[in-house]
């Protein structure tokens, strides 16, 4: 394993967000403050609490989550990207390092970016709503799970796009909506039987049920089946990468 080249990738990587910091970092805390200020304050405060938790707290989980898969995916797939579109691909494919170094290096950074912004969510959310973490081991393992699972999506996407509006698609017209739809603001218990049975063929709600019940004990689908589908789709990304850097899948392109 070269873990120099592995480093050096991350720290190339890591370094990008500390110079873009308004647009990797503070405007993703920014829009999930006002959320929190609109949905948390303003219309919290006329809702009945759900599950016995207050709808502030309970809308935390869902907010975090719809910013970690949309960061996520953005940084891995821009960050794989721009090698492809500036040509210094051939760079990175022609060096004595294996794809698994590279996916490493590339997935790690994305992953990390993701945490950390997920983790100043959760620290800037105390300023708005009170909540607790009941599971905070298990609350860490969802959010590093979650943010490693969908960078690897990220940089299947990242080397599928051949052009700067492909790597929005599927993040803008995919994910949000799947997101929106998966529970993030309220509990699927809520809908008719009918919407229930449909809302489980939405995979985001297995992910925001299983984080919203490491923080308050309480979740729409089984712990265990949310661990199992968040393993499954990691399984099946890594996968995908695998072939494409078997049958060089738009690596050069």
């Amino acid at each position: 394993m070269n873990f120099y080249a592995i480093r050096a990738i991350y720290f190339f990587e890591m370094s990008r967000t500390w110079r873009t910091l308004m647009q990797s970092i503070a405007s993703p805390v920014i829009s999930t403050s006002l959320y929190f200020v609109v949905f948390g304050s303003a219309i919290g405060s006329r809702m009945v609490s759900i599950d016995g938790i207050s709808y502030g707290a309970f809308i935390i989980p869902g907010l975090i989550m719809l910013s970690l898969l949309s960061e996520s995916i953005s940084n891995a797939s821009f960050g794989i990207y721009m090698p492809k579109f500036s040509g210094t691909i051939y760079e990175v494919l022609s060096a004595p390092v294996s794809f698994v170094e590279v996916v490493l290096g590339y997935v790690g950074a994305a992953a990390s970016k993701s945490i950390i912004l997920g983790l100043l969510i959760l620290v800037t959310a105390r300023l708005f709503v009170d909540y607790e973490i009941l599971h905070p081991l298990w609350m860490l393992t969802f959010l590093v799970l979650t943010a490693v699972t969908f960078s690897l999506f990220g940089f299947i996407i990242g080397i599928w796009a051949d052009g700067f509006e492909k790597l929005q698609i599927i993040p803008l017209m995919v994910v949000t909506p799947l997101t929106f739809l998966g529970g993030s603001f309220y509990s699927i218990n809520m809908l008719p039987p009918i919407w229930q049975t449909i809302t489980l063929f939405n995979p985001v709600v297995y992910l925001i049920s299983g984080f919203r019940w490491s923080f308050y004990g309480v979740a729409d689908v089984s712990v265990g089946v949310s661990v199992a589908m968040i393993c499954g789709f990691m399984l099946l990304c890594l996968f995908g990468i695998w072939r494409i850097f078997h049958t060089g899948y738009r690596l050069k392109s």
